[in-house]
């Protein structure tokens, strides 16, 4: 599932592959990803402009046009952004295909089909993004404290709501968790200080190597990359990692290294 380093990913996807050129032509080839806009209004839109500087904000790719409007981009649970040339042959799940100037193609490619594409001014993006935390990867320590605040869920449940912190999502949560050694079912007012402090500090880190790998990396020395093992041991201590259901998603911890108190 496309968390915030995957994103990021995108972004620079969309910015090395499209940044400055010019839109000549929109192919979409599956309506049903389209929100709020028809595959014609799409075209008429864009078909011309230039994307400008794409940004990013928790999972959503902002891909700006110049002085015009701005593509909005969600990957759900299996989209992906990639750069193509026109002759690369065509996936049956390359839903829309943005042709640019330099002859490159852009192509939104998802499978499921849970998010999609939405097209919309400045006061629609300000809208769209109402509803969000900060950016985990941007937000200080003041403000991680003051999303964590009050927050009378488990931990794992707080980390991972989009209202609270933009961009974290299972792997991120579970992985942060571990490295952080706090147990996910942990209530998030219940943290001190000195733990909030931590967390956040792994956060920070944990996001710089995601994101400078483009994605959460299954490494061995990653919970990550041992979460899946059908005997899945934790990389720092060997024992055995427990899975379990918490705020109804998959989540995998150490009990030795996250005790739960």
């Amino acid at each position: 599932m496309p968390e915030l380093p995957d994103v990021e990913a995108f972004r620079q996807v969309l910015a090395s592959c499209a940044q400055g050129r010019r839109i000549e032509r929109v192919e979409v080839r599956d309506a049903g990803v389209l929100h709020g806009v028809s595959g014609q209004q799409l075209r008429n839109d864009l078909e011309g402009r230039k994307f400008a500087e794409p940004e990013r904000h928790g999972k959503w790719l902002l891909a700006r046009t110049d002085d015009g409007p701005t593509l909005m981009l969600h990957f759900g649970m299996t989209g992906q952004l990639l750069c193509c040339r026109p002759e690369d042959a065509a996936e049956a799940h390359d839903r829309v295909v943005f042709s640019v100037a330099g002859d490159r193609q852009l192509r939104y490619r998802d499978q499921r089909k849970l998010q999609g594409v939405w097209l919309t001014d400045d006061s629609g993006v300000a809208g769209m993004l109402d509803d969000q935390g900060p950016d985990a990867m941007a937000v200080n320590r003041t403000d991680f404290d003051a999303a964590l605040a009050g927050r009378r869920g488990r931990i794992k449940s707080v980390l991972t709501d989009q209202s609270v912190l933009a961009g974290l999502g299972n792997l991120l949560a579970d992985e942060i968790l571990w490295r952080a050694r706090v147990h996910p079912a942990r209530p998030a007012d219940g943290l001190t200080d000195a733990e909030r402090r931590q967390l956040y500090t792994v956060m920070r880190r944990t996001l710089r190597s995601a994101v400078d790998a483009g994605c959460v990396p299954p490494r061995k020395s990653w919970l990550t990359g041992r979460r899946d093992d059908p005997e899945a041991a934790c990389p720092r201590c060997g024992e055995p990692l427990r899975r379990e259901r918490i705020a109804g998603r998959g989540t995998v911890w150490c009990p030795p290294c996250q005790p739960d108190s």
